[in-house]
C-alpha cells in the first residue's frame, strides 16, 4: 500500500480554488466535509465546459450537441458502475441525492411489497433521511418500524439486531458510516443476516463513497445510495444502485417523459431500467461533472485518501483529548474521519460561531440525527470532519482555537 506521505498535499490543495481565501480575516480552514466537501477545478471545469460547449437535452435529440451531451451523461453511468462494481450498468439510477434514492425505494419497493404487520429495521444512528421515508411507508402500509440499539461509544448492537430479525422483516436500511459519529458499520454482516430471513437491504452510503472501497457485488446489498456532493462532485445529484432483478419488479417512482415506452389515454407502458426511474429532464450538467469527481478519486486512490484522513483523525483525537472540559462523542474503533465533541458549559452553537470568527468551519447541532442525540443524552455536538485536502497544521489551529475559547469562557 502506498503510504500517506506520498500524497502531495499542497498539490492537492492547489486543485481546490475555494480553499485559497480568507474568512473573517483568517485563512479558511474547512472542517465541514461530512456536510459537503469542496470541489476540485476539474469538476468546476466540467460544469463550465458543458454549458459553454454542448448544452442540450439528452437521449431524445439526434443533433450533434444532444448526442455529445448524451454520451457524456452515460459515461458517468459507466464510471459509477465500475466505481462500485455493479454487475450491470442499468443498475445505476441517477437521482438528486441519497435522500431521493431512499425515498424512491421506500415509495416504490415499499408500496409494492410491504403488507400490514411486516417489519422494517433501521439503526439508532440513522440520518433523518433514512428514518422519515420508512416511517411514512410503514404508516401507510400498517407495517412496523424496528430500531437497532446503539452503544455509548457509537457501535451498532449486532446481538440485538439478530433478535429483531424474523420472517416478518422485509427491509433493513442502515448507513455504511455515521454522519454524526463516523462509525463504520459492519454492513456485510448486517446484509448476510438480513438475507437469512429473506429481507432486502438498503445501504445509505453518503458518508462512505469518498472514503471506503465499495463493491456492491461482494457486499451483496440490494440497494446502495450515494450523494455526489460528498465525493467532490456537484450538489443535486445522487445514485441509487439496485439489483437488476429487484428494480425490474418495482413500479415507477414518478411519471413523465423518458420513463415511458408508449403513452395512450388507455394505457402507458414503461421504459426499461434505469430509465423507468429517471422521469423528466435530469440534472445533466451535474451528472457529467460527477464523472470528473470519480476520476479525481480514482487518480488519488482510495487507499491513499483513507490513510491520510485516518492519520488526521488520530491526530485530531490526540489534540482534542488534551483540551480541558472537552468530551469526545463517538469513539468506536472503526471510523471514517469524523469527530464530534462537546465542551462542558459551552453551547455547541457558541463554539461554532467563535471558531468561525477564526476562519474555521465546523458543523454544530444534531446533524439530522435527533434520535441519536437523544440516545446519547445531549442536544447536539460540534463536528469536525476531515478530507484529503486538510492538514495537521489546520488541526493544530482548531485545537488552539478551542483552547482559547475554553480559557475565555472560564475567565
Amino acid at each position: 500500500m502506498t503510504t500517506a506521505t506520498a500524497i502531495d498535499i499542497e498539490k492537492i490543495r492547489a486543485k481546490f480554488p475555494i480553499l485559497h481565501q480568507n474568512v473573517n480575516g483568517k485563512r479558511l480552514i474547512y472542517f465541514d466535509n461530512a456536510a459537503t466537501n469542496q470541489k476540485p477545478q476539474e469538476v468546476i471545469d466540467a460544469l463550465t465546459n458543458y454549458y459553454q460547449g454542448y448544452n442540450a437535452n439528452i437521449h431524445r435529440g439526434i443533433h450533434t450537441l444532444a448526442e455529445k451531451a448524451t454520451k457524456a451523461f452515460e459515461k458517468t453511468r459507466d464510471s459509477m458502475q465500475k466505481f462500485i462494481n455493479a454487475k450491470h450498468v442499468e443498475e445505476i439510477i441517477f437521482t438528486r441525492g441519497v435522500t431521493e434514492s431512499i425515498n424512491l425505494v421506500a415509495s416504490s419497493y415499499g408500496r409494492a411489497f410491504l403488507k400490514e404487520g411486516d417489519e422494517v429495521i433501521i439503526s439508532g444512528m440513522e440520518h433523518h433521511s433514512n428514518i422519515v421515508p420508512w416511517q411514512l411507508i410503514c404508516e401507510e402500509k400498517k407495517a412496523n418500524l424496528k430500531v437497532i440499539p446503539v452503544s455509548e461509544i457509537g457501535d451498532i448492537d449486532l446481538e440485538e439486531y439478530r433478535k429483531l430479525l424474523s420472517r416478518k422483516t422485509k427491509i433493513v436500511a442502515v448507513n455504511h458510516a455515521s454522519n454524526s459519529l463516523g462509525t463504520i458499520n459492519p454492513i456485510k454482516k448486517i446484509i448476510q443476516l438480513a438475507h437469512e430471513v429473506d429481507a432486502v437491504v438498503l445501504i445509505d452510503g453518503a458518508q462512505a463513497a469518498a472514503h471506503l472501497d465499495i463493491d456492491v457485488q461482494n457486499l451483496d446489498c440490494d440497494f446502495y445510495c450515494i450523494s455526489s456532493h460528498k465525493m467532490y462532485g456537484p450538489t443535486g445529484v445522487g445514485i441509487l444502485y439496485g439489483k437488476k432483478s429487484i428494480l425490474e419488479k418495482m413500479p415507477p417512482y414518478m411519471g413523465g417523459g423518458e420513463m415511458i415506452k408508449e403513452v395512450t389515454f388507455a394505457k402507458t407502458t414503461y421504459n426499461d431500467i434505469p430509465y423507468k426511474f429517471e422521469a423528466g429532464t435530469p440534472n445533466i450538467s451535474d451528472v457529467i461533472a460527477l464523472n470528473a469527481a470519480i476520476l479525481f478519486i480514482n487518480n488519488l486512490g482510495k487507499d491513499q485518501i483513507a490513510e491520510h484522513e485516518n492519520e488526521l483523525l488520530e491526530y485530531a483525537v490526540e489534540k482534542l483529548s488534551a483540551i480541558p472540559k472537552l468530551k469526545l462523542i463517538g469513539t468506536a474503533k472503526n471510523k471514517v474521519a469524523v469527530q464530534s465533541f462537546i465542551v462542558d458549559g459551552i453551547h455547541p452553537f457558541d463554539i461554532g460561531q467563535m471558531l468561525d470568527a477564526r476562519g474555521i468551519a465546523v458543523r454544530t447541532g444534531h446533524h439530522c440525527t435527533q434520535p441519536l442525540m437523544e440516545r446519547l443524552g445531549i442536544e447536539g455536538t460540534i463536528r469536525a470532519s476531515f478530507s484529503v485536502y486538510n492538514t495537521k497544521s489546520e488541526v493544530d489551529e482548531l485545537a488552539d482555537g478551542l483552547m482559547r475559547i475554553v480559557n475565555i469562557m472560564k475567565g
